[in-house]
């Protein structure tokens, strides 16, 4: 048995620990393992490698992907998916595990199409994935933004202001959600619900009406700018507001041991689906167990906000 093993999309912590759990239960299992370079744009170049035990040694803690990634304009197109198709076959590769978001999955399912057999794993910080509780890289995405809000704070308290933070996340608000409620922040704002400034407005001068002078308004990036909203704010009640975009530092980092373990499972799992010759899966997590759900059926289900924890966050923050 050979198996090929690529990320995809953007990277996110814990990606490393699931390549290095793929690899070394593919070995126990007397596979041979390649790695694919640069995601699909490096699989149409052909660009793959033999990976042994060792080569994945010292990476488990480690942000980002070895692998690296790289989006690929050739592989949206018919005929660069029928390339790597064959690249696949060329190799001699009876199995593909796809580690990314959305769009690595949706990529993954159009090789399965041309006959390739393959297991995805969810690797995206936005935890944007159905059939799944959590994505890799999400818990440690979440823990990077709310150590980041824990510093803010020390300094909105200082200098008894409100300072505004913009979180990643440009179509879900699951990261800006947790980021808020672990947080503390007073409102937060996602692209599933409507923008409200004036609701806004209104809790931070009923907080200054009880004498309270400083708060923190978390916000992703798809429901507004944080800069905007700022600016919003400031014409609405007259006060100076500053404004922190996190951005790709929540990309990076030493993954959690949350990550850590979730990678390790998903990886193991992915290969052990390929060895029992199933395909077209993504490994997810539901409690305690791992699941496997067909991929075209995750990719039909947009994962919804966790509505429960959005309207806690609303009675929490006061």
């Amino acid at each position: 048995m050979k198996i090929g093993v690529l990320t995809s999309g953007g990277d996110a912590p814990g990606m490393n620990a699931a390549i290095r759990a793929v690899v070394r239960r593919g070995i126990s299992l007397g596979a041979t393992v390649y790695g694919i370079r640069r995601g699909y744009e490096g699989l149409i170049d052909g660009d793959m490698f033999p990976m042994s035990v060792d080569s994945v040694g010292d990476t488990i803690h480690r942000g980002g992907t070895i692998l690296h990634t790289a989006r690929s304009d050739r592989f949206m197109l018919p005929e660069g998916q029928d390339l790597a198709a064959a690249r696949i076959r060329g190799a001699g590769l009876s199995g593909l595990v796809v580690i990314g978001g959305d769009g690595s999955l949706r990529g993954m399912v159009e090789l399965c199409k041309r006959g390739v057999k393959a297991i995805g794993i969810p690797g995206t910080i936005d935890n944007d994935i159905a059939y799944t509780d959590y994505t890799i890289g999400f818990d440690t995405a979440v823990n990077t933004g709310v150590e980041a809000v824990n510093r803010l704070r020390d300094t909105a308290t200082s200098h008894e202001r409100v300072f505004v933070v913009e979180t990643m996340g440009r179509h879900e608000g699951h990261l800006a959600l947790a980021v808020g409620v672990a947080g503390g922040a007073e409102s937060i704002l996602v692209p599933e619900l409507p923008v409200n400034i004036d609701e806004v407005c209104e809790k931070l001068k009923r907080g200054l009406d009880r004498g309270k002078v400083h708060s923190i308004i978390v916000v992703a990036e798809g429901a507004a700018s944080g800069f905007e909203v700022a600016r919003q704010i400031e014409a609405c009640l007259g006060m100076e507001l500053r404004v922190t975009v996190l951005g790709h530092v929540q990309r990076g980092g030493t993954p959690t041991a949350f990550d850590r373990l979730l990678a390790s499972r998903m990886g193991a799992k992915a290969v052990d689906l390929l060895a029992s010759g199933q395909s077209n899966l993504m490994v997810g997590v539901s409690g305690p167990r791992l699941i496997a759900t067909p991929t075209p059926e995750v990719l039909a289900v947009r994962k919804a906000l966790d509505m429960d924890l959005f309207n806690l966050a609303q009675d929490l923050a006061r």
